[in-house]
């Protein structure tokens, strides 16, 4: 099965990454508006098990998306990935429901993304938690994310955090 490995890095200067990306040769890809509505399992505890089954609403877009657990990638996290396209997301949401699935989060994006040498490089914009890059295999390995990770001025080590457990970390802190 697919696998993604990904390094995440807090951002405090996304104009200078910009910068050091446009220098790297980067090839812009877009700019999209994201939206991942996650779910939790009737019957398991995704929590636990470290799984997530998300729907993305990307643009016109639609996929789903189970991430099996993560795995440590000689320092990068990776973990199974299947990716579904959705034709018809409202159908989707009414079967999962009546499933027993039930919705536990959004996370909302501004996602800006570059290729860089077999890397897929985001700039995240995320609702509520503030500015992020990405870094994800897309033919090149975890040494490889972690030297364009340091080309891009990118220091200390990455967040190992989803996007989806700082959003309900916040919101259990807010009760």
């Amino acid at each position: 099965m697919p696998k993604e490995v990904e390094l995440k890095y807090r951002c405090a200067e996304p104009e200078e990454v910009l910068q050091k990306l446009r220098s790297l040769g980067a090839r812009y890809i877009g700019e999209f508006q994201q939206e991942d509505v996650y779910f939790q399992h009737p019957c398991r505890d995704f929590a636990l098990s470290d799984e997530a089954l998300r729907v993305r609403f990307s643009g016109g877009a639609v996929e789903l998306t189970y991430k099996g657990p993560r795995e440590q990638a000689s320092g990068g996290k990776s973990r199974e990935e299947l990716i579904v396209p959705v034709g018809d997301p409202e159908r989707l949401l009414e079967l999962l429901r009546k499933l027993g699935f039930r919705e536990v989060a959004r996370v909302r994006k501004r996602r800006i993304v570059f290729l860089v040498d077999g890397a897929e490089v985001s700039l995240d914009h995320v609702e509520g938690l503030g500015v992020f890059v990405e870094l994800e295999d897309k033919g090149a390995g975890a040494k490889e994310l972690r030297e364009i990770a340091e080309s891009l001025g990118l220091r200390g080590p990455p967040v190992e955090e989803t996007y989806l457990e700082m959003i309900l970390r916040a919101s259990a802190q807010a009760i």
